[in-house]
This record gives structure tokens, C-alpha cells and sequence, in this order.
């Protein structure tokens, strides 16, 4: 069978598998939940030892520091995919729940209400976690889904997958409810994005790059985020060990995340008292910076900044620096080179910060708090199957609300339209 017909045989399997889905109630499915995260700690070891096969590979292949970081598998990693799937399990299931009612003057009675959205495939790189929190909030919504991962996690994906489905099967989960693209080559994502009648919305989760030929090729609905440049703006009432602890978290904590800042602007009446001590505490923890004219002044080893580091996302310990005039110039500066995911302002001053939350144009905004906090798990929604930078269906974290749909239920008594 060659690599077309073997997409659209796994196609079918999903489509069939949704319909059985839609059959399970969500004590069913949250039984079924517990099971995988049982097989995912029964199967420790093994998921473990192919992570091993990967890192292994990756360092010979190159791979950068930051990739080896969303590649490897610790065990406070695997034991957050069991915390997830746990935690999808215990979250109320939004399939089947009326978001609206009505009724008609005719005596028709119509109900909003919220379904799955059938199928769906995920498209990924690096990190393998996402093979279980895919998989899990789209079970809890009753959605079959097709997971894709990168070449540099395959052995780490495939050794998930065998255990939520070995898992799920132990206590009822219909066959095919989550199947995984096992072939490496590239052609299977063009085939995926163009199986319309098989999968309903297609996420793809990774660089720019792979989300930009996932765009282009798809003929089914996508939903997406280009880059994650975001932004702390240290406001010039801002509290300075806050914006030190702040800019700190939101940099080093995880660098090669999507959720991690890449540029940090500071207000000219602040920058004299703040910015020493930052650079100080970046030059310490071996950040690179990279700076305008008027932050180069502060220090030496500065680099200058050029216009491309206001677009760059770095993934990395090398961070942008600007100072700007007020807050109106920091607000304009994001919405010129940020890319509508998450950014910060730290301040004092409530009118600053109704400026910043009314006009920065991301999905998520924060005040007083790091840009890491970007993520479903943070939110309380559990696990997360990403985070979107659309504006239409979807925004920010993606948990289990955003993976449905709705449908209109009308209940007449025999009326006919005259």
C-alpha cells in the first residue's frame, strides 16, 4: 500500500472512531483517562529508553541546546503527561453542554449545543510531551485525532502512543481513537493537510517554518501561532525587585519556549535604576543581550541591536532590550514586532496598565506577572493541545472548550414554514 492510500485508510479509521466516541459518556471517558495515565507510569522505563534513542540521535544530528531541552523526557516530565491526563480527566466535559436556549414565537425551541469537532491532527516537533496532552484533551472531547510528530522524537512518540492506547483499551477505549503517523517522511503532513472529508482542523505546533508549509499546503481548516515573540515592558512605576524577578522568570526559566520573553522594553525614567541591575543579573546567568543605542550605554559588552532582533525569536539566552519614551511607544513597539501571543507589563500605575491591556493586540496580556504563565495547565485547563494566535474559533492556551464546536438542536410540534 503506498503512503497516499495508507493516509487515507487511517483517515477512515479516525472518522469511524468518532462516531463511536461520540457514544461514550464522561464517566466512560474519564475511566478511560486514568487508565492511560496508569500505563504511562507502568511504562516508565520503556517511554524513558526510547527518549534516550532520541537525545542520542539528536546530538548527532546537531541538534541545538534548546531542542535537546523540548526533546528530553526527566522524570518530573513524564510525571506532569500523567499529572495532565489525571487533570483532563477530573475537568468538567464541556461535549454536550447548552450554551444557549430560546424559543421561537412559533413554538419552536431551539438549544446551542456544544459538540465535537470530529477529527482532528496534530502536527509537532520536539517535544514528545505533546503526545499525550494532544492525545488526552481530544479524548475528553470526543474527538479522534492523528498524531504527527517530528523525526527527532520518533521513538519517544511512538512508546506514548502504545501506552495511551494500551491503557485506553484496558477499560473500553474505541480502536483507532488515536492513531500515530509513524512514517518519517514528509510527504504524510501534505497528505494530512489535504485529507478533507477525513479530518476536521488540523493544529501544527512547532517552528515557523513547518507551521508556514502546513498553512500553504492545507485544503482543511487550520489553526496556528507563527512565533512567540514576547514582550516585558517595565513600566516607570514599576517595582524593581518585581521587574528584576519578573524579567528574570520570564527569560531563563524555560528559554526555549514559545511562552519566554525575547524582548524586554524599559522606561527612559526608570531605565538609570532598573537596567544596571538587570544587566547584571543576565550577564550572571549568560544571557546574551542585545540593545538599542541608549542601553548600550549601560554596558560595554552590549550588542547592538539590529531591526531584525525585534522580529527574532530567539529560543534561546540571548535577549532584545529597548527603551522606550512612555508607555504609549512600548505598546507600539509590541504591536509592530510582537506576534500576538503573550506580553507583560509591570507597574504601579492602574492607568498604565488599562492603557496596555486595552491596546495590546495578543491573546494573552498580563499585568504584574511573567509571560510564562502562558500555557493550559496554568489556566487550569489541564493539559493544552497548544496555543493560538488566531483570532477566529480559537485564542491563546487550547484546552478542552476550544476543541469543540457547536450545533443547533430545535424542537418543534409540528410547525411548518409558511
Amino acid at each position: 500500500m503506498n503512503l497516499h492510500d495508507e493516509m487515507i485508510e487511517m483517515g477512515n479509521k479516525a472518522v469511524h472512531a468518532s462516531r463511536e466516541l461520540a457514544k461514550l459518556s464522561s464517566k466512560k471517558k474519564n475511566a478511560i483517562l486514568e487508565a492511560m495515565a496508569d500505563e504511562i507510569a507502568a511504562q516508565k522505563e520503556t517511554i524513558q529508553a526510547a527518549n534516550a534513542r532520541d537525545l542520542s540521535a539528536g546530538r548527532e544530528a546537531g541538534l541545538s541546546s534548546a531542542m535537546l531541552d523540548r526533546l528530553t523526557l526527566t522524570d518530573a516530565r513524564i510525571d506532569n503527561m500523567i499529572k495532565g491526563l489525571l487533570d483532563v480527566a477530573v475537568l468538567k466535559d464541556p461535549v454536550g453542554t447548552d450554551l444557549s436556549h430560546w424559543n421561537r414565537p412559533n413554538g419552536l425551541q431551539i438549544t446551542k449545543v456544544r459538540v465535537p469537532i470530529g477529527v482532528i491532527a496534530i502536527i509537532y516537533e520536539s517535544r514528545p510531551n505533546v503526545t499525550a496532552d494532544a492525545a488526552s484533551l481530544c479524548f475528553k472531547t470526543a474527538n479522534a485525532v492523528i498524531l504527527r510528530g517530528g523525526k527527532e522524537a520518533v521513538y519517544s512518540n511512538a512508546a506514548i502512543a502504545k501506552a495511551l492506547c494500551e491503557g485506553g483499551a484496558k477499560k473500553g477505549m474505541p480502536e483507532n481513537a488515536i492513531q500515530l503517523v509513524e512514517t518519517t517522511d514528509r510527504d504524510a503532513v501534505r497528505e494530512l493537510c489535504q485529507m478533507v472529508g477525513k479530518i476536521d482542523l488540523i493544529m501544527p505546533r512547532g517552528g515557523e517554518s513547518l507551521i508556514q508549509a502546513v498553512t500553504e499546503m492545507a485544503r482543511v481548516p487550520v489553526i496556528k501561532h507563527y512565533n512567540g515573540i514576547c514582550h516585558t515592558f517595565v513600566d516607570a512605576k514599576a517595582d524593581i525587585n518585581m521587574a528584576l524577578a519578573i524579567a528574570e522568570n520570564a527569560k531563563c526559566q524555560r528559554p526555549g519556549v514559545c511562552n519566554a520573553m525575547e524582548t524586554l522594553l524599559v522606561h527612559k525614567d526608570i531605565a538609570k535604576e532598573f537596567l544596571p541591575c538587570m544587566i547584571a543579573r543576565f550577564k550572571e546567568l549568560g544571557v546574551e543581550l542585545r540593545g538599542d543605542e541608549a542601553t548600550q550605554k549601560f554596558d560595554a559588552d552590549i550588542k547592538r541591536a539590529t531591526e531584525e532582533d525585534w522580529y527574532a525569536e530567539y529560543l534561546d539566552m540571548i535577549l532584545a532590550v529597548r527603551i522606550v519614551d512612555d508607555v504609549q511607544a512600548a505598546i507600539d513597539h509590541i504591536n509592530t514586532y510582537g506576534s500576538k501571543h503573550s506580553d507583560a507589563i509591570v507597574t504601579a500605575d492602574e492607568k498604565a496598565a488599562k492603557q496596555f491591556l486595552e491596546q495590546i493586540d495578543s491573546a494573552t496580556v498580563y499585568v504584574n506577572a511573567s509571560t510564562r504563565f502562558t500555557d493550559g495547565a496554568e489556566f487550569g485547563m489541564g493539559a493544552e493541545i497548544g496555543i493560538s494566535t488566531d483570532k477566529l474559533h480559537a485564542r491563546g492556551p487550547m484546552g478542552l472548550e476550544e476543541l469543540t464546536t457547536y450545533k443547533y438542536v430545535i424542537s418543534g410540534s409540528g410547525q411548518i414554514r409558511t
